[in-house]
């Protein structure tokens, strides 16, 4: 008893306040520092003792840095000792600059039903991980969604991504504004502007976003998740105010169902950008005679599916990547634009792009003209001998005027493409593909929609062009064992979604052997 005695004096001595805790996981870019150093400064300028610690993540979208700051209220006399990284259970509030990153905060138990309230962003900026898979690689938003209803005392979570930018700003101001709307400080929504000032730096639009913020978090809205971005295809004007487009447009108006239209429509607007109004003009009369023949075969019982996959998938089929394509993306005045704003950077700022290129003898020579590509690839030794002057890495800086007259003169090759021996092979496999879904169509119409389906396996450039040509070839390859089945329609489906599951090929081996013993 006496030993018991002594202790409890000093037990009386220790200070039942219990400081705040606000984990903020933020990416590269994001602002995560600047708005830690402004919860900082708010609760010092109340009168409270507050510390913040940072610890990055392995590198930008493999893990986020986890800004973490504890708050107390002063008290005179006394120094308050503060931890330096979260604990789960203890955490009162967590902010997530990106939708999975509040997925992360949950597994790793930084946010609990009885204490928590979690302010998230409901934006995506995809993983590597997620960009990587030959299909839709994308992470399920809806199971953060869901984990975060039970994870959470308290979730506020909509688009401050969006509301940053519609205000110029970034979305570290917005968060501070959802910070100040959730009331989840003791602070006043005046002092939060007053740090905001006091920064000194893009002050105007930072307020903007923040009580745009401040007021959407202060609503009882609740945002609708979708996995996938929404699409939208613009619906068919009545001109395009050139003779040329106008023309188009006619075609599709008389030539084409009501409900292809806008996909029509879209090819038409994909394929003029990348070559010119005749390469649309040839896209219609190929959909032109496809519809036919989807007519011809029962094509209005089935909602004219073929057509509407055709006007989708050889539309991209004629727009595929090259190097006058890729050339034409980067020197466009848009893409400059568009990564002076993803920056932030000032009209007084210079921005330099530096792009990684690899090219590969494959590609010079598919740009070539056709004769001449298929001489030189005819001839191994001359082949691997200009491949090694070729094929190395280079880091171009499209902000030069050197990189970028290069760059241009490249995306001028647009006028001869026609003529390149790229050109010409794509041709000879777009009417292969063609062909073959029209000979299916004649016998079995589902398996022949899904066979221009398979076209989905085919995208991207160089390597990742070979890899999708030779899976789109293997999916197909099981075709003869399918077209006399009534399910054959769902078995290439199949092959399909096994071809898109991995980079290597195991799945797609798999479902086709499991084909063979049909």
């Amino acid at each position: 008893m006496s030993a018991m005695a002594d202790i409890a004096p000093e037990r009386s001595l220790l200070s039942q306040d219990r400081p705040l805790a606000v984990a903020i996981l933020a990416m590269g870019g994001q602002g995560g520092g600047v708005l830690a150093d402004w919860i900082v400064a708010l609760a010092e300028s109340r009168g409270w003792a507050a510390q913040s610690t940072s610890v990055p993540g392995v590198a930008q979208r493999t893990g986020a840095t986890i800004y973490y700051i504890e708050m107390i209220a002063a008290k005179p006399g006394a120094t308050p000792v503060l931890a330096l990284m979260p604990t789960p259970g203890d955490v009162d509030v967590v902010m997530a600059a990106e939708l999975m990153e509040a997925g992360r905060a949950v597994l790793r138990g930084l946010v609990t039903p009885e204490r928590t309230t979690l302010i998230a962003s409901t934006h995506r900026s995809f993983a590597v991980a997620e960009k990587a898979k030959p299909g839709d690689g994308t992470a399920d938003p809806a199971a953060v969604v869901d984990a975060t209803d039970f994870a959470a005392r308290r979730t506020i979570a909509f688009d401050m991504e969006a509301v940053a930018g519609r205000s110029g700003s970034m979305i570290s101001a917005a968060m501070f504004g959802a910070l100040a709307g959730a009331g989840a400080l003791p602070f006043l929504h005046e002092a939060f502007e007053e740090t905001i000032r006091a920064g000194g730096r893009g002050v105007e639009p930072s307020l903007a976003a923040f009580r745009a913020a401040c007021d959407r978090a202060a609503a009882p809205e609740t945002e609708t998740i979708t996995r996938a971005p929404r699409k939208r295809f613009d619906a068919l004007p009545a001109a395009a105010g050139h003779p040329d487009l106008d023309r188009l447009v006619q075609r599709i108006a008389q030539e084409f169902p009501t409900e292809a239209h806008p996909m029509l429509f879209a090819g038409v607007k994909r394929l003029t950008d990348y070559q010119d109004p005749a390469y649309a003009d040839e896209y219609l009369t190929l959909l032109a005679r496809l519809h036919a023949e989807d007519l011809a075969h029962g094509g209005d019982a089935k909602g004219r599916a073929f057509t509407l996959a055709a006007a989708k998938h050889v539309a991209v089929a004629m727009a595929y990547d090259d190097p006058i394509r890729v050339a034409d993306l980067k020197v466009r005045s848009r893409r400059f634009e568009r990564v002076r704003r993803e920056v932030g950077a000032g009209l007084d700022q210079i921005v330099y792009a530096t792009e990684y290129m690899h090219p590969r003898m494959e590609e010079v020579c598919g740009t070539l003209p056709k004769a001449l590509g298929a001489w030189i690839e005819a001839r191994p030794a001359l082949f691997v001998r200009l491949d090694r002057l070729v094929s190395r890495g280079r880091r171009v800086r499209t902000g030069t005027v050197f990189w970028f007259l290069g760059l241009q003169a490249v995306s001028g090759l647009r006028r001869v493409r026609r003529g390149t021996l790229r050109h010409a092979r794509e041709t000879a496999h777009r009417d292969a593909w063609l062909a073959t879904a029209l000979d299916v169509l004649r016998s079995n119409y589902d398996l022949a929609v899904e066979v221009l389906e398979c076209r989905r396996l085919v995208k991207g450039y160089s390597d990742t062009h070979a890899r999708g040509e030779s899976k789109f070839e293997r999916a197909l390859s099981g075709l003869p064992l399918l077209v006399g089945r009534d399910d054959g329609a769902s078995w290439l489906r199949r092959l399909r979604q096994a071809a898109l599951a991995d980079e290597d090929g195991t799945a797609l081996d798999g479902a086709l052997k499991t084909i063979a013993t049909l």
